[in-house]
């Protein structure tokens, strides 16, 4: 039986915590903006699109990415 091996975030490279911090930062105010225009003219386009925003936004907070 193998013995699995944790990765913490620090064993990343330093430029993937940069990039990933940086869309943490900024997921929730483009989705929170995609939120209020797919509420006022929603398309087909800006649904996927909110969709999209959301699974960024539970994967980063939840730290599967």
């Amino acid at each position: 039986m193998k013995r699995r091996k944790f990765i913490t975030k620090y064993a990343y490279t330093p430029w993937y915590r940069t990039i990933r911090g940086v869309f943490a930062q900024l997921v929730l105010p483009f989705t929170i903006f995609q939120l209020i225009r797919t509420l006022f003219i929603p398309t087909v386009f800006d649904v996927l699109l909110l969709c999209v925003f959301i699974a960024i936004a539970v994967s980063i907070y939840f730290e599967i990415v």
